[in-house]
């Protein structure tokens, strides 16, 4: 890449794509994590490492959706509303001016797979040397496709940059002509209902096997001789491959969409039930368990001689802590007064009377179920 704008005027439908962003309210994420300016070229170059042997195209997941599986080019889509793209021999090539690709197919959260080739025999240089690039969500997002291989550039915009922002950890780019692998790992940013920018997008890339970005926060979108902002934007969107005007070649493009970790629905936490409290003091106290028949018998000695309750449940004012074993403190929140829900850990606590005067608590967590004991004399 060398400059957004001429990426993404390069195409009539980025008007369109732009637009999907609604809210022109930008944000910025913080101050600059770096020193550095864009494009430094004093800026320290990635340590080459050698990757792995090439293996034969990864598989597809069984729950992938695959985008383009050596042949069939109808997941994408040029400017003039065609595949635009060449695809011959198990591969599609980029066709130098005509314009980038986008998938039909949208996406947000997604686990992305591409593979990719800078041409043999090498052409140009720094940026100009088998430029490509892997955009996210309609062209925001970049992750550059560069031949990296004993060539210099600028180290955030080398193959596995986030270009401009991040350089890659290690430069593990193969020679010219070999198949590349990039495994895409990307969190969209959050946005309010009103634009304003919760969360900033993150991604984590693997190149030829190699972590070569971890989890970095993305400053913003892809920008070219400005500091990168966000705008408010769609949920998903398409993604992008860019033509930058070489003959790169790819293969074996599968996405995988992620989900959004389910949250419990309104009124999980229960209100809880009043108790006085006498009430409250009657469920106080220790609980120890029943003498382990498996263990030793030096280690039932020595827990008969210092023995650990298993549960302390402890009265401040109006409320119940718990203590399980040695470890903090919970609040409990009472269902009725013989049965306690914990707040942090999802257990119950039940408690019913002996004749001796001792009092069972019965434990039920995630399926398991075990009881102590409250004696009286330990009240």
């Amino acid at each position: 890449m060398q400059t957004r704008s001429v990426k993404l005027a390069s195409m009539p439908l980025a008007a369109a794509l732009l637009a999907l962003g609604g809210s022109s309210l930008s944000a910025q994420v913080g101050p600059t994590p770096t020193a550095w300016r864009q494009h430094e070229m004093a800026r320290p170059r990635p340590p080459v490492v050698a990757p792995a042997a090439r293996t034969a195209p990864a598989p597809p997941p069984a729950d992938a959706v695959v985008l383009f599986d050596g042949s069939d080019m109808s997941g994408w889509v040029g400017r003039d509303g065609t595949p635009a793209w060449i695809a011959q021999n198990g591969y599609m090539e980029a066709v130098p001016g005509r314009g980038p690709i986008q998938s039909r197919e949208e996406f947000g959260d997604v686990q992305l797979h591409v593979e990719w080739s800078a041409p043999n025999p090498p052409n140009g240089t720094s940026q100009d040397r088998g430029n490509s690039g892997i955009l996210l969500m309609a062209g925001r997002y970049e992750v550059q496709v560069l031949d990296s291989y004993q060539a210099d550039t600028y180290a955030d915009g080398q193959a596995g940059a986030i270009y401009g922002q991040y350089p890659p950890l290690f430069n593990a780019t193969r020679a010219p002509g070999e198949w590349q692998t990039y495994d895409i790992y990307f969190r969209r940013p959050r946005f309010s209902e009103r634009g304003a920018l919760l969360e900033p997008a993150r991604m984590t890339v693997v190149h030829n096997g190699i972590l070569i970005q971890n989890n970095e926060i993305l400053r913003g979108e892809t920008s070219y001789l400005v500091s990168g902002s966000y705008t408010a934007q769609p949920e998903q969107a398409p993604l992008q491959l860019q033509d930058h005007a070489h003959p790169v070649r790819y293969r074996n493009i599968w996405a995988r969409r992620l989900p959004e970790r389910p949250e419990p629905a309104p009124g999980y936490v229960p209100r809880g039930v009043p108790l006085s409290t006498a009430q409250l003091d009657r469920l106080a106290g220790s609980y120890f368990r029943a003498p382990n028949p498996n263990a030793t018998a030096q280690q039932q000695a020595a827990a008969q001689q210092n023995p650990t309750p298993a549960y302390t449940i402890n009265r401040d004012g109006n409320a119940l802590f718990v203590r399980i074993g040695t470890s903090a403190p919970q609040r409990a929140i009472p269902l009725s007064e013989n049965q306690l829900w914990l707040a942090h850990t999802a257990a119950t606590m039940t408690f019913a009377p002996i004749a001796d005067g001792s009092l069972q608590l019965t434990w039920d967590m995630g399926g398991s179920r075990s009881t102590a004991i409250r004696r009286a004399s330990t009240r």
